[in-house]
Protein backbone atom coordinates (compact mmCIF):
# COMPACT_ATOMS: atom_id res chain seq x y z
CA UNK A 1 0.00 0.00 0.00
CA UNK A 2 2.84 2.45 0.71
CA UNK A 3 3.99 2.12 -2.92
CA UNK A 4 0.45 2.71 -4.23
CA UNK A 5 0.16 5.84 -2.08
CA UNK A 6 3.55 6.96 -3.32
CA UNK A 7 2.58 6.49 -6.96
CA UNK A 8 -0.69 8.33 -6.49
CA UNK A 9 0.93 11.24 -4.69
CA UNK A 10 3.83 11.46 -7.16
CA UNK A 11 1.35 11.77 -10.03
CA UNK A 12 -0.54 14.51 -8.17
CA UNK A 13 2.72 16.29 -7.32
CA UNK A 14 3.99 16.15 -10.91
CA UNK A 15 0.77 17.53 -12.40
CA UNK A 16 0.45 20.21 -9.70
CA UNK A 17 4.06 21.35 -10.11
CA UNK A 18 3.79 21.47 -13.89
CA UNK A 19 0.59 23.55 -13.79
CA UNK A 20 1.83 25.92 -11.11
CA UNK A 21 5.28 26.15 -12.65
CA UNK A 22 3.77 27.34 -15.91
CA UNK A 23 1.45 29.65 -14.01
CA UNK A 24 4.47 31.26 -12.35
CA UNK A 25 5.98 32.42 -15.65
CA UNK A 26 4.30 35.88 -15.53
CA UNK A 27 5.57 36.38 -11.96
CA UNK A 28 9.08 35.51 -13.08
CA UNK A 29 8.81 37.82 -16.08
CA UNK A 30 7.73 40.72 -13.85
CA UNK A 31 10.34 39.81 -11.18
CA UNK A 32 7.72 40.24 -8.45
CA UNK A 33 9.39 38.91 -5.30
CA UNK A 34 6.31 39.50 -3.15
CA UNK A 35 4.08 37.55 -5.52
CA UNK A 36 6.71 34.82 -5.83
CA UNK A 37 6.63 34.15 -2.08
CA UNK A 38 2.82 34.15 -1.96
CA UNK A 39 2.73 31.78 -4.92
CA UNK A 40 5.28 29.48 -3.27
CA UNK A 41 3.14 29.42 -0.14
CA UNK A 42 0.09 28.43 -2.23
CA UNK A 43 2.06 25.68 -3.98
CA UNK A 44 3.30 24.33 -0.63
CA UNK A 45 -0.23 24.27 0.80
CA UNK A 46 -1.44 22.37 -2.25
CA UNK A 47 1.42 19.85 -1.98
CA UNK A 48 0.74 19.16 1.71
CA UNK A 49 -3.02 18.98 1.10
CA UNK A 50 -2.46 16.25 -1.48
CA UNK A 51 0.04 14.46 0.74
CA UNK A 52 -2.34 14.50 3.69
CA UNK A 53 -5.42 13.38 1.75
CA UNK A 54 -3.88 10.88 -0.67
CA UNK A 55 -1.53 9.27 1.84
CA UNK A 56 -3.83 9.37 4.89
CA UNK A 57 -1.42 11.46 6.95
CA UNK A 58 -2.60 13.79 9.70
CA UNK A 59 -0.18 16.66 10.24
CA UNK A 60 0.05 17.93 13.83
CA UNK A 61 1.94 21.11 14.67
CA UNK A 62 2.80 21.72 18.34
CA UNK A 63 4.39 24.74 19.99
CA UNK A 64 3.39 27.49 17.56
CA UNK A 65 3.38 29.91 20.50
CA UNK A 66 7.16 29.40 20.78
CA UNK A 67 7.69 31.13 17.44
CA UNK A 68 8.84 34.70 18.12
CA UNK A 69 7.57 37.67 16.17
CA UNK A 70 10.04 39.10 13.70
CA UNK A 71 13.28 37.56 12.43
CA UNK A 72 14.42 34.22 13.80
CA UNK A 73 16.50 31.16 12.97
CA UNK A 74 14.52 27.92 12.76
CA UNK A 75 16.82 24.96 13.54
CA UNK A 76 14.86 21.93 12.37
CA UNK A 77 15.56 18.25 12.12
CA UNK A 78 15.39 17.11 8.51
CA UNK A 79 14.11 13.64 7.60
CA UNK A 80 12.03 14.21 4.50
CA UNK A 81 11.15 16.51 1.61
CA UNK A 82 8.07 17.30 3.71
CA UNK A 83 10.27 19.53 5.88
CA UNK A 84 10.98 21.69 2.85
CA UNK A 85 7.29 22.51 2.43
CA UNK A 86 5.80 22.81 5.89
CA UNK A 87 7.58 26.01 6.97
CA UNK A 88 6.34 27.97 4.01
CA UNK A 89 3.08 28.54 5.88
CA UNK A 90 4.17 28.31 9.52
CA UNK A 91 6.02 31.63 9.53
CA UNK A 92 5.12 34.83 7.66
CA UNK A 93 8.34 35.40 5.68
CA UNK A 94 10.21 32.10 5.37
CA UNK A 95 13.66 31.88 3.86
CA UNK A 96 15.09 28.39 3.46
CA UNK A 97 18.81 27.81 3.19
CA UNK A 98 18.95 25.31 0.32
CA UNK A 99 21.57 23.52 -1.69
CA UNK A 100 22.45 25.17 -5.00
CA UNK A 101 21.31 22.13 -7.00
CA UNK A 102 17.66 22.85 -6.21
CA UNK A 103 17.80 26.09 -8.16
CA UNK A 104 18.49 24.07 -11.33
CA UNK A 105 15.11 22.30 -11.24
CA UNK A 106 13.06 23.42 -14.28
CA UNK A 107 10.18 25.80 -13.46
CA UNK A 108 10.74 25.44 -9.69
CA UNK A 109 14.36 26.59 -9.37
CA UNK A 110 13.97 30.19 -10.61
CA UNK A 111 10.98 30.70 -8.31
CA UNK A 112 13.01 29.57 -5.29
CA UNK A 113 15.47 32.37 -5.92
CA UNK A 114 12.78 34.96 -6.66
CA UNK A 115 10.91 33.99 -3.47
CA UNK A 116 14.01 34.77 -1.41
CA UNK A 117 15.50 31.36 -0.67
CA UNK A 118 19.26 31.28 -0.02
CA UNK A 119 21.17 28.80 -2.21
CA UNK A 120 24.50 27.45 -0.96
CA UNK A 121 27.15 25.95 -3.22
CA UNK A 122 28.68 23.61 -0.67
CA UNK A 123 31.65 22.74 -2.88
CA UNK A 124 32.96 26.30 -2.43
CA UNK A 125 33.71 25.79 1.26
CA UNK A 126 34.53 28.98 3.16
CA UNK A 127 33.42 31.18 0.26
CA UNK A 128 29.98 29.57 0.39
CA UNK A 129 29.82 30.19 4.13
CA UNK A 130 30.67 33.88 3.71
CA UNK A 131 28.02 34.27 1.00
CA UNK A 132 25.43 32.51 3.16
CA UNK A 133 26.26 34.77 6.12
CA UNK A 134 25.79 37.91 4.01
CA UNK A 135 22.55 36.70 2.44
CA UNK A 136 21.23 35.65 5.85
CA UNK A 137 22.04 39.04 7.36
CA UNK A 138 20.10 40.68 4.52
CA UNK A 139 17.16 38.33 5.10
CA UNK A 140 17.05 39.07 8.82
CA UNK A 141 17.25 42.80 8.09
CA UNK A 142 14.13 42.30 5.95
CA UNK A 143 12.38 40.72 8.98
CA UNK A 144 12.46 37.21 7.51
CA UNK A 145 12.57 33.87 9.30
CA UNK A 146 15.45 31.66 8.17
CA UNK A 147 14.90 27.89 8.11
CA UNK A 148 18.06 25.80 8.30
CA UNK A 149 18.65 22.08 8.76
CA UNK A 150 21.66 22.00 11.11
CA UNK A 151 22.72 18.43 10.30
CA UNK A 152 23.20 19.42 6.68
CA UNK A 153 21.38 16.47 5.14
CA UNK A 154 18.26 14.35 5.43
CA UNK A 155 18.51 11.76 8.17
CA UNK A 156 16.56 8.61 8.93
CA UNK A 157 14.09 8.85 11.82
CA UNK A 158 16.16 8.81 15.01
CA UNK A 159 19.46 8.98 13.14
CA UNK A 160 21.98 11.54 14.41
CA UNK A 161 24.44 13.56 12.37
CA UNK A 162 26.95 16.12 13.54
CA UNK A 163 25.67 19.69 13.58
CA UNK A 164 27.35 21.62 10.79
CA UNK A 165 29.32 24.84 11.41
CA UNK A 166 27.02 26.94 9.22
CA UNK A 167 24.24 27.27 11.78
CA UNK A 168 26.71 27.99 14.56
CA UNK A 169 28.15 30.86 12.55
CA UNK A 170 24.65 32.13 11.71
CA UNK A 171 23.51 31.97 15.33
CA UNK A 172 26.54 33.94 16.51
CA UNK A 173 26.18 36.55 13.77
CA UNK A 174 22.43 37.06 13.71
CA UNK A 175 21.55 37.83 17.33
CA UNK A 176 18.01 36.56 16.75
CA UNK A 177 16.07 33.79 18.55
CA UNK A 178 17.15 30.27 17.56
CA UNK A 179 14.14 27.93 17.64
CA UNK A 180 14.72 24.14 17.83
CA UNK A 181 12.27 21.91 15.95
CA UNK A 182 11.85 18.12 16.06
CA UNK A 183 9.82 15.94 13.71
CA UNK A 184 9.02 12.36 12.74
CA UNK A 185 8.33 13.19 9.08
CA UNK A 186 10.65 10.45 7.81
CA UNK A 187 8.26 7.79 9.11
CA UNK A 188 5.63 8.88 6.59
CA UNK A 189 7.45 10.52 3.67
CA UNK A 190 10.29 8.13 2.99
CA UNK A 191 13.64 8.92 1.37
CA UNK A 192 12.41 6.72 -1.44
CA UNK A 193 9.96 8.66 -3.61
CA UNK A 194 7.78 5.56 -3.89
CA UNK A 195 6.90 5.05 -0.22
CA UNK A 196 4.30 7.06 1.70
CA UNK A 197 2.84 5.74 4.95
CA UNK A 198 -0.31 6.76 6.86
CA UNK A 199 -0.29 8.04 10.42
CA UNK A 200 0.22 11.14 12.54
CA UNK A 201 3.12 13.29 11.37
CA UNK A 202 4.34 15.61 14.10
CA UNK A 203 6.26 18.88 13.93
CA UNK A 204 7.20 20.07 17.42
CA UNK A 205 8.45 23.63 17.94
CA UNK A 206 10.51 24.21 21.07
CA UNK A 207 11.29 27.31 23.12
CA UNK A 208 14.06 29.52 21.74
CA UNK A 209 17.50 28.45 22.88
CA UNK A 210 19.26 30.43 25.59
CA UNK A 211 22.09 32.67 24.45
CA UNK A 212 25.27 30.58 24.41
CA UNK A 213 28.88 31.25 23.57
CA UNK A 214 31.13 28.99 21.54
CA UNK A 215 30.51 26.07 19.22
CA UNK A 216 30.41 23.41 21.91
CA UNK A 217 27.86 25.22 24.05
CA UNK A 218 25.55 25.91 21.12
CA UNK A 219 25.75 22.35 19.82
CA UNK A 220 25.04 20.92 23.26
CA UNK A 221 22.07 23.27 23.76
CA UNK A 222 20.52 22.33 20.40
CA UNK A 223 21.05 18.60 20.89
CA UNK A 224 19.58 18.82 24.39
CA UNK A 225 16.54 20.70 23.07
CA UNK A 226 15.97 18.07 20.37
CA UNK A 227 16.33 15.28 22.96
CA UNK A 228 13.76 16.92 25.21
CA UNK A 229 11.26 17.54 22.40
CA UNK A 230 11.56 13.96 21.16
CA UNK A 231 11.16 12.50 24.64
CA UNK A 232 8.19 14.71 25.50
CA UNK A 233 6.31 14.08 22.24
CA UNK A 234 7.25 10.42 21.64
CA UNK A 235 9.37 11.12 18.56
CA UNK A 236 12.20 8.78 17.55
CA UNK A 237 15.63 9.74 18.84
CA UNK A 238 17.19 6.36 18.13
CA UNK A 239 17.36 4.69 14.69
CA UNK A 240 14.03 3.27 13.50
CA UNK A 241 13.51 0.37 11.10
CA UNK A 242 11.07 1.86 8.59
CA UNK A 243 11.13 -1.08 6.20
CA UNK A 244 8.14 -2.84 7.75
CA UNK A 245 4.66 -1.71 6.79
Amino acid sequence: MSIFRGLLFNLYFLILTLIMGLGALPIRALKRKDLALSYAKLWSRAVLFGFSRLCSVRIEISGRDNLPAGPSLIASQHQSFFDGFVWMNLVPLPTYIIKQELTKIPLVGPMLILAGMIPVRRSEGSKALRTMMKDSADAHAANRQIVIFPEGTRTLPGERHSIQPGIIALARQANVPVVPVATNSGLFWDRSPWHKRPGILKVVIGRPLPATQGRGAFTAALEEAWDELCATHALPRDPVDNSVE
